[in-house]
């Protein structure tokens, strides 16, 4: 029985130890993997913070030329809104010089004609 026993403990400590040297062995192509995918893994995170920053820069490009449209646009609009009221303004100026005209022309013959009388 004894033997039984130690036999077995023999056999477990040699499971053991063939357990524990295929971990390490597992273990070291693990480590130059994981090295490996470490770099890989940054390159690609690189690459997705470059292109992420590009998709930005462009978005933020379309947006000040979507901007600058729009303020061509209102420049525009605000041109016509002041050519309009010019216009508006110097009629309203040109019939008031004109009823001032028409006034002081009529003022002019009444006071002839109260000359003459």
């Amino acid at each position: 029985m004894k033997k039984q026993i130690l036999s077995l403990a023999v056999i477990a400590l040699l499971a053991f130890g063939v357990q524990s040297c295929e971990d390490k062995k597992a273990n070291k192509p693990e480590d130059e993997l994981t090295l490996g995918n470490k770099v890989d893994s940054l390159t690609s995170d690189i690459e997705e913070v470059k292109d992420s920053a590009v998709v930005k820069a462009e978005n933020a490009a379309d947006k000040a030329k979507a901007a600058t449209e729009e303020a061509k646009e209102k420049t525009k609009e605000t041109i016509e809104d002041v050519k309009d009221a010019t216009k508006k303004g110097a009629e309203k100026v040109e019939a008031a010089a004109k009823a001032a005209k028409d006034g002081t022309v009529k003022t002019a013959k009444d006071v002839n004609e109260a000359l003459k009388k």
